[in-house]
């Protein structure tokens, strides 16, 4: 079984990732926070985590579609 990374799509380029958003206790079980900016692909990949932020609307949104 194979753990797929989390897909978020927000509506803004810049970004926060914690790692902890869906983890109970919050913050101190996930790492450090990052701002992240999502660029010209449309989406944006946390280093720590791998949680892809797609931008609403953006070429990497298969939602807009």
């Amino acid at each position: 079984m194979t753990n797929t990374p989390e897909t978020v799509f927000t509506d803004s380029h810049r970004v926060s990732c914690d790692g902890a958003t869906d983890i109970r206790g919050g913050a101190a079980l996930g790492h450090p926070r990052v701002w992240l900016e999502i660029d010209e692909k449309g989406y944006v990949e946390c280093g720590y985590c791998d949680r892809r932020f797609v931008l609403k609307g953006g070429p990497a949104d298969q939602q807009a579609a």
